[in-house]
């Protein structure tokens, strides 16, 4: 079923965080879903701007709908990390059941405000929405903040951001990175139970999720993360495969024999990924 992410965090209540993995190309998505169905947990598939400029809004939309409404589990797609109000009111007019606004780089008012025209948006037509406090290092989409001008979420504006905004689920920065897989994120636990004591039932987000070690991926969740992003290992692995099958290729050989290894290899990292995402594995 395709759903939002507020129904999929009532959903899977008690039983850990959900995995947010990045769709990079087109040929990730039913490998994607079919890894979530064989463990029957809920997934959300999210994309940056630039993959459903290239994709295709509709045809994007329209396959993630066809695979979610045929499926036994519940699939979210949800817009990562946009900071163009206008690109996110057109995904959710489109049918994105989920979007995050990000203006973690502006001042905490205009980041309110901006966020706050979102929410309002996309809960009119059903959308839920994630927002972001505080700033997460590394590269996203092309985008590249440095680790000296991180800002780790604070619980106090954390909490005054969530209420004014009325956001379904927030980014908190508390240690990791985006792009990190050649080295391990040092995660501020005190931080994040600060922030769980604040936040209440607005679900918190761990962005780097590839950065992170299985140890600390299983205590977020047992401390009460809800949704965990994984965008890196995908990427990487997907090109690595494709380098490796693509090298003895000739003009007669089928793309899709050449592209189903890679394929594979999304499927085995979600379905590695979700398992540790699952309470009763802490």
């Amino acid at each position: 079923m395709y759903k939002n992410l507020i129904e999929l965090f009532i959903e899977n209540e008690g039983k850990g965080a959900i995995g947010a993995f990045n769709l990079h190309c087109f040929e990730m998505l039913p490998p994607m879903v079919a890894a979530a169905e064989k463990l029957n947990v809920p997934i959300i598939i999210q994309t940056s701007l630039g993959t459903a400029e290239y994709i295709g809004f509709e045809p994007l939309i329209a396959a993630a709908k066809a695979l979610a409404e045929k499926s036994p589990i519940s699939v979210a797609l949800h817009m990562d990390h946009c900071k163009d109000v206008n690109a996110l009111k057109r995904a959710i007019d489109l049918g994105y059941s989920s979007v995050m606004y990000d203006g973690s780089l502006l001042p905490i008012e205009e980041n309110i405000k901006n966020t706050k025209e979102v929410a309002a948006y996309a809960h009119a037509k059903g959308v839920s929405i994630e927002g972001e406090i505080g700033t997460i290092a590394g590269a996203e989409d092309g985008i590249i903040l440095e680790e000296d001008t991180v800002i780790y979420t604070k619980p106090s504006e954390a909490l005054y951001f969530a209420t004014r905004t009325g956001v379904d689920a927030l980014a908190v920065s508390i240690g990791t990175a985006h792009g990190q897989y050649k080295s391990k994120a040092t995660i501020n636990f005190e931080l994040l139970n600060e922030l769980k004591l604040k936040l209440g039932r607005t679900g918190m987000v761990l962005h780097g999720g590839t950065g992170v070690s299985d140890e600390d991926i299983r205590r977020c969740v047992h401390e009460g993360i809800k949704k965990v992003n994984i965008g890196t290992e995908l990427n990487k692995s997907y090109i690595e495969m494709v380098n490796t099958t693509f090298q003895g290729a000739t003009p007669r050989t089928s793309l899709r024999t050449l592209l189903k290894p890679a394929n594979e290899r999304i499927k085995e990292i979600i379905i590695e990924k979700a398992t540790l995402l699952k309470l009763t594995n802490i």
